[in-house]
């Protein structure tokens, strides 16, 4: 069942949980993660990372996405993340994705603002919900493909100047109009090379000076005890890819070293890595719908 992201994030705050939004650049991700939300009759979000383009452009991968989101058995928002361009934004609603994010948080904070409010003009008119960031999500030198380059929180001298300032954020979300943000308080694009350290008193923070619902990106690898205590200060959408998609690569791995020379078949090696994204995908759900 196709829905917006605002209706599907609306019962996420109301009830205190969280919905994972899981990028699917391939038909293996997209059956995983309807297939785990069915069987767990969980609301989800399948998006489409303008940085994944190289791997499968949105015109093709789009379709594909829409058709498995209305036949699904659940409530299903069909999303653009991290989303660079107005273009790509406009194609992603004229294609029928039912929420974008425009991502614009590594500019200066008036253009950000003031692009982000030029795209809730075009989105809200076609019915479409809005998702902007403000602050910075660092990236993982290692499989961070959502984010704008390799950093780490050692490449600032202070963490204020890149977590979400709580002022800031209010006066964001007044002007812009967008319908939840994402906010930076410690997490990382990628593989955790060390464990995170989080801010998530921030989120409270934020939260007492706006209302609406928080988006945590850079959510694979965050252990199950800071997944709840973000989820109980108000994050009610999880980006989740980088550990799902190293699952079904582990699989397939494990799977080659168990063929002889010449005995490889990718309809099978498919069906395994399918399998194992499925089920990584399951054990982050049960944590966000029951924190």
């Amino acid at each position: 069942m196709l829905v917006t992201l605002s209706e599907l994030l609306k019962d996420a705050k109301e009830k205190k949980y969280a919905v994972g939004a899981f990028n699917v650049p391939n038909l293996e991700a997209i059956r995983a993660v309807i297939q785990a939300a069915e069987e767990l009759d969980s609301p989800v979000i399948l998006q489409h990372a303008e940085v994944h383009e190289n791997l499968i452009p949105l015109e093709e991968i789009g379709p594909i996405m829409l058709q498995y989101a209305k036949a699904a058995k659940v409530p299903v928002a069909v999303h653009l993340d991290h989303g660079a361009s107005f273009d790509m934004c406009v194609k992603a609603i004229r294609l029928g994705f039912t929420s974008v994010m425009y991502d614009a948080s590594s500019k200066e904070y008036e253009v950000n603002l003031a692009e982000s409010k030029e795209i809730v003009k075009i989105a809200h008119a076609a019915g479409v919900s809005v998702e902007a960031e403000l602050g910075h999500i660092f990236t993982s030198a290692v499989g961070g493909g959502e984010g704008r380059g390799s950093d780490s929180s050692e490449d600032y001298e202070d963490l204020d100047d890149v977590y979400t300032d709580p002022d800031l954020a209010k006066s964001f979300v007044e002007e812009t109009g967008v319908d939840c943000l994402a906010i930076g308080f410690g997490t990382v694009h990628g593989v955790y090379l060390k464990e995170p350290k989080l801010d998530l008193n921030r989120i409270l923070q934020i939260k007492e000076k706006i209302d609406v619902p928080f988006v945590m990106h850079g959510g694979s690898g965050v252990s199950e005890e800071n997944y709840r205590t973000a989820i109980k200060n108000g994050i009610c959408k999880i980006n989740y890819y980088t550990y799902m998609n190293k699952a079904a690569g582990k699989a397939m791995q494990e799977e080659l070293e168990n063929f002889s020379e010449g005995s490889v078949f990718f309809d099978e090696l498919s069906l395994k890595a399918t399998a194992a994204m499925k089920s990584n995908v399951k054990a982050a759900m049960e944590i966000f719908k029951n924190p």
